[in-house]
């Protein structure tokens, strides 16, 4: 068997962030998701979540959401899940196995999940869960 044949994900997956389209060229530049062989990549603006594909348990389509908690980057008081928001309609809330660091540099603060407002979340949730097997 090649190297290849071993790889859960052989393409790059990449999904751009759903928002207005007064915004789109800045979220073009500046934000996306990556699902890759080393792992998912989801940057929106300066902030970043990284992690291998081990620590992945899942994805769902969640919303819609009330703008107020939706929009920006934001941190769940309930369960310290973050959001990476451009719209209040739907996201893509992927679970991690072991929280990861996010919305702070120091990485004290770890987040069990992340909601990223990204065009065609069932799309991408279907493609991560079967990326890991779920």
């Amino acid at each position: 068997m090649s190297p290849d044949e071993d790889a859960v994900v052989r393409h790059r997956l990449h999904a751009k962030f759903a928002g207005p389209s007064w915004l789109q060229p800045w979220l073009e530049r500046h934000s996306g998701l990556d699902l890759d062989a080393t792992g998912l990549h989801v940057h929106l603006g300066p902030w970043s979540v990284s992690t291998p594909l081990a620590n992945l348990a899942g994805a769902e389509v969640s919303g819609p959401f009330k703008p107020w908690r939706a929009l920006g980057v934001r941190l769940s008081l309930a369960d310290r899940g973050l959001t990476f928001g451009t719209n209040s309609a739907r996201g893509l809330c992927v679970r991690f196995r072991d929280p990861v660091p996010g919305i702070e540099p120091s990485g004290l603060l770890r987040h069990p999940s992340l909601t990223a407002t990204i065009a065609e979340p069932d799309l991408v949730a279907d493609v991560l869960n079967q990326a890991i097997g779920a």
